[in-house]
Order: C-alpha cells, then sequence, then structure tokens
C-alpha cells in the first residue's frame, strides 16, 4: 500500500518522495499503547519506509527525504538530550540508507524544531525545516519570521510550513518568514506544504480544532483549480518546494506539476492526454459549459 502510494505521487509529477516515518521515533512507537516499537522496533519501521521510498523514486527521477517530526519527549517535558536522542535514533537509520536529505517536519514549538535541526546537520546533508503554525507563529507566541530565523541559525537550508492550515493561511505564513529572514538579512530556500482542506475558520492550532477533525473534513476539500492558484502564488512569493500535506491526494500534486510546467520544463506523466485549467471544455456539446 505505501509503495503503491508513492509510486501515484511519483506519476504525478512529485520531484521528493518522504519517507512514511512521520511520528516515527521511539517515543512516539511506544506511546499511549501503541506498542509497534516493543513489537517491530523503530529501526525496522524507519529501514521500511526508507527502503520503499527509494525502490519507488529509482523508478523515476526523484529524491527521497528522511523526515523526523515533533516527539512526546518534548510535550512531556523531557530534557534536550532526551528529545535529541529520539531523532539520533532516526537519523540513524537515514544515514545507513543514505537518502538524499533530511526535513524536520511538523513542530508546534520552535525550540523543538532547533533542536531536531541540529541533529539532522550532523549528517552533513542538507536539511530542510517546516512548522505547522499560523500568521500568530508557535504555540508559545514566537511569530513566523522569528521562528524562520532560529531554524536557519541551527543549519536548515530550507524553512517554511506544513500541514494545518490551508494554503492561504500557509502562504501569509511563509511571507512573514520570508520577511523575518529579510530583516535579518538571511537567506534560505522556502517550503510550503499546506493542507488540502478549507480553513478559513481555523483558530491558531488549526484544523485540529475544527468539529470535522479528522474524519469529517471531505466537505472542505480543495478543488484541483484551487491547487493550480495556489501553486502560482506559491511561486511568485519565490517559493520553490511547493507540496502538500494532509488531505492532499495525487491529482493534487499533478495540478501542481501541471501549473508550473514552464518552468520545470515538462509535464508529469500521462499530462499529455488533456489539457489544464479545463481547456477541453471547448469541445464540449452544451454551448453553455463551453463558455466557462
Amino acid at each position: 500500500a505505501v509503495h503503491q502510494l508513492h509510486w501515484e505521487f511519483l506519476r504525478a509529477g512529485s520531484n521528493v518522495l518522504q519517507t512514511f516515518t512521520f511520528y516515527a521515533s521511539e517515543d512516539k512507537l511506544e506511546n499511549r499503547g501503541n506498542y509497534v516499537a516493543e513489537k517491530i522496533s523503530c529501526q525496522k519501521v524507519n529501514e521500511a519506509a526508507c527502503d520503499i521510498a527509494r525502490e519507488v523514486a529509482n523508478e523515476g527521477d526523484a529524491l527521497v527525504a528522511g523526515g523526523v517530526s515533533q516527539t512526546p519527549s518534548y510535550l512531556s517535558c523531557k530534557d534536550k538530550a532526551e528529545v535529541k536522542a529520539a531523532f539520533r535514533k532516526q537519523l540513524d537509520v537515514f544515514m545507513k540508507k543514505n537518502v538524499d536529505f533530511l526535513i524536520a517536519e511538523y513542530f508546534e514549538h520552535v525550540e523543538e524544531a532547533v533542536w531536531a535541526v541540529e541533529v539532522l546537520k550532523e549528517s552533513g546533508k542538507p536539511v530542510a525545516a517546516t512548522m505547522c503554525i499560523g500568521p500568530e507563529g508557535d504555540m508559545h507566541g514566537v511569530p513566523p519570521g522569528q521562528c524562520a530565523v532560529q531554524l536557519v541559525k541551527a543549519g536548515a537550508s530550507i524553512v517554511g510550513v506544513n500541514c494545518h492550515f490551508d494554503p492561504d493561511t500557509s502562504l501569509e505564513t511563509v511571507k512573514l518568514m520570508k520577511e523575518g529572514l529579510q530583516a535579518a538579512k538571511m537567506k534560505a530556500h522556502l517550503m510550503s506544504q499546506p493542507l488540502a482542506f478549507h480553513t478559513p475558520d481555523c483558530g491558531k492550532q488549526g484544523f485540529i480544532d475544527l468539529p470535522e477533525f479528522p474524519f469529517g473534513l471531505e466537505p472542505r476539500i480543495v478543488t484541483r483549480w484551487d491547487i493550480q492558484k495556489y501553486a502560482r502564488r506559491a511561486y511568485d512569493l519565490g517559493i520553490r518546494y511547493i507540496g502538500g500535506c494532509c488531505g492532499f491526494e495525487p491529482y493534487h500534486v499533478r495540478a501542481i506539476a501541471e501549473e508550473l510546467a514552464p518552468e520545470r520544463g515538462f509535464l508529469p506523466e500521462a499530462s499529455e492526454k488533456h489539457s489544464s485549467w479545463g481547456n477541453s471544455l471547448s469541445m464540449h456539446t452544451k454551448p453553455w459549459v463551453r463558455a466557462r
């Protein structure tokens, strides 16, 4: 199943396949009655994730990114050394499997994100860092611009946001990060991986506080047209790592790849069989549909 998902996103135009290691730190795999760490082991879970991602990436022209995310250790107030040890166990696997680069993603607190980046930088590989925050900043009130500055100082080459908020809100947040970096006279590449749900009514914690979360969000799903607009706005903002998080389906990624085909120099596989932005409607039998 994981192999098939990776393959569908690759075929839709993905340049990067992330290892399926979200919340795969040892402390998370043994948290709240989850006995995966005991029955299988953190190492084997992460190794399998790397192997599957690499197998599919080799079928096309994609990079493999090893990812870590926030930990129960931090949220339960463990010290810096313990939190870093959790990240390092995953990093050891990523190094063994020789992933192409590393991502610290889905952090609500910039302090923990900085610790993750510091560990991942020990690899000598490029590091990206994204936070699941909106324009109000992290859960301790650190503004997006300051979050970006701290992440770059820690060693991140790419900074941005992922999850919790829709494309519009996420781009607003990345814009604030960009402004913070400019004010500090610092440079980094920018990254955006928003939800594929409309969430204008979110609070500071994003979609996890919505009454529909997690299993009733389908009515909020964004269209491929929404994503094409998002991709163009992101590119115009200077973002070059453009993707998605929860709710994103392969057709959403294909919409990004098709919208940015002029910049990328090619279309994803099979996209030559149809026109983007509904251009094929010009052949519709109904005149009022053709007029759209």
